[in-house]
């Protein structure tokens, strides 16, 4: 074919240097050595579109020069898809670098596939040669891999015996103390039992972040232990009969699992009863768990340890008050500049009232309360607080005293202020109630008779006779420490159990180290 820029040229057929008369290879064409074998397995990819025997009618690109035009052809590159040549089928990795077009100097995308590729080339542009290793070697790695799993099986094996040999101490230790200074372990559970006057409870929980845990398990019935002491002095018969059938469950539960430490309570139904020693006894007998009776000192203690997570930074005085069912505590506050870890550290007065729900509606009533009555009910108790020897406590306007309920009552007074169709822990625990709102709340109770409140489902027929008398010792507190707005709690001694107990084992320290080593003195 004739040359526009003068004399006659030889055809290029595909080949890389067949017509160069120096032998020399283009600079252009560094690289590609993949496309010669390519174009010679397929030369009639190279066929122009005229059919066989035809010369290639030379096509100008958008810069006028059919010699680059023709290199692209002979690449297989884009000029041939121009002119409807199918591509190659089989191309490799190499080869396809040069399907790019190319326009004065080296294009991006060219310049992006040289880079791709550069660690799969050699010095001059080559591809590297992929070397399979010899059998010496492959045998040398297979052994090397075999010793590997070897070690790494045995590494596995003998953290199993380390765990399942802790876990046999302390099941056999039962609720003694690990050893001095050595760390606790997220998995293990701890547990805490609470027999109350009216309510039989326990958790069992799991450490997590500082000052947290996770519950496992959790058991909760209401068994009124303390139904008739304050009339006989003594717990009756069918009362211990209720505790002990939710006794028989608890202890069910703990042996069911791998109990790291557990504390079991008491509290004032056991303190008042002549026999209350007698029935703790007669649990060990039946249901394999001793239970201690604490003081009303550690009770107002426990309540502020289990409550210290709801007792934000900005604030400086509270008033922790637990109504119970025999027995009401009530632990007065006051934070300095300087914070404690535990908030029981903090309390600079408390007292415990011989009143409670279950006492106070035996004495007043509990099914038909009229305003009269329930009037008759709050001053009873402000008598009580009245001897109550504490400083007054200034209010400031910008919010740094509340009040904190923890108990069934204030629980119940949330549930009904949400208007709940069932009782839901999560959404009652840690809430904010105006002082508007307690005042609403015990006014809508009051106006209803025994049938309404039994029919709430956030009451239940169980509570129906005690919530008005825990409404009038609520109403007692909040008239000797008027407050904004109160905190309510869902939590109470059997979180600060846990609470004490992990703080304790020191498994919140912040600085622990891995699983199996000793703390650094």
């Amino acid at each position: 074919m004739e040359d526009p820029e003068g004399g006659a040229k030889l055809q290029f057929d595909g080949a890389s240097a067949a017509g160069r008369k120096d032998g020399k290879k283009s600079r252009r064409r560094k690289g590609k050595r993949g496309g010669q074998s390519r174009n010679a397995a397929h030369p009639a990819s190279h066929e122009p579109s005229g059919g066989a025997g035809q010369p290639a009618r030379p096509i100008e690109d958008a810069a006028g020069n059919p010699a680059r035009k023709r290199k692209r052809r002979r690449r297989g590159g884009h000029g041939a898809a121009q002119e409807g040549l199918p591509h190659p089928q089989t191309m490799d990795q190499t080869a396809g670098a040069g399907n790019i077009a190319r326009s004065d100097g080296d294009s991006a995308p060219s310049r992006r596939n040289r880079r791709k590729h550069r660690g799969k080339r050699g010095l001059q542009g080559r591809p590297l040669t992929s070397t399979k290793p010899s059998g010496a070697q492959q045998q040398e790695s297979r052994a090397e891999e075999t010793v590997l799993r070897a070690e790494l099986r045995e590494t596995l094996n003998g953290a199993s015996a380390n765990r399942r040999g802790r876990q046999e101490s302390h099941s056999s230790s039962g609720q003694g103390d690990r050893q001095t200074g050595e760390h606790m372990w997220p998995e293990e559970l701890y547990a805490a039992l609470d027999l109350g006057t009216n309510n039989c409870r326990l958790l069992i929980a799991q450490p997590t972040r500082p000052g947290q845990f996770r519950v496992v398990d959790a058991f909760s019935r209401i068994v009124r232990l303390g139904e008739g002491l304050a009339a006989s002095g003594r717990l009756s018969d069918e009362a211990m009969e209720r505790a002990i059938e939710a006794l028989r469950i608890c202890a069910s539960k703990l042996r069911s699992r791998e109990i790291r430490r557990m504390r079991l309570i008491a509290t004032e139904a056991c303190r008042q009863a002549v026999n209350g020693e007698e029935f703790l006894s007669r649990v060990v007998a039946e249901t394999g768990l001793a239970l201690e009776i604490i003081d009303r000192e550690t009770e107002a203690r426990l309540a502020v340890s289990g409550c210290s997570s709801l007792v934000g930074r900005e604030t400086r005085s509270v008033v922790l008050f637990d109504i119970g069912g025999g027995s009401s505590e009530i632990a007065v506050i006051r934070i300095g500049d300087n914070r404690f870890s535990r908030l029981a550290n903090h309390i600079t007065h408390w007292t415990s009232l011989p009143v409670g729900v279950v006492t106070l509606s035996e004495r007043h009533g509990g099914h038909d309360v009229t305003p009269e009555a329930f009037e008759g009910m709050v001053r009873e108790v402000e008598g009580m607080l009245g001897r109550f020897d504490c400083p007054e406590i200034e209010v400031a306007q910008t919010g740094d005293f509340h009040l904190i309920g923890t108990s069934g009552t204030v629980t119940t007074l949330a549930g009904v202020h949400l208007d709940l169709p069932r009782y839901d822990r999560r959404k009652v625990d840690g809430i904010w109630l105006s002082d508007d709102e307690v005042s609403s709340m015990q006014a809508k109770l009051l106006s209803w008779d025994f049938a309404s409140r039994a029919a709430n489902p956030c009451i239940g027929p169980d509570r129906a006779d005690l919530v008005l008398a825990g409404c009038a010792i609520l109403e007692a507190i909040r008239r000797r420490w008027p407050s904004p707005r109160m905190r309510v709690a869902d939590r109470g001694l059997r979180e600060g159990l846990l609470t004490d107990m992990m703080a304790d084992d020191g498994v919140w320290r912040r600085n622990r180290n891995r699983r199996g080593q000793r703390v650094r003195s």
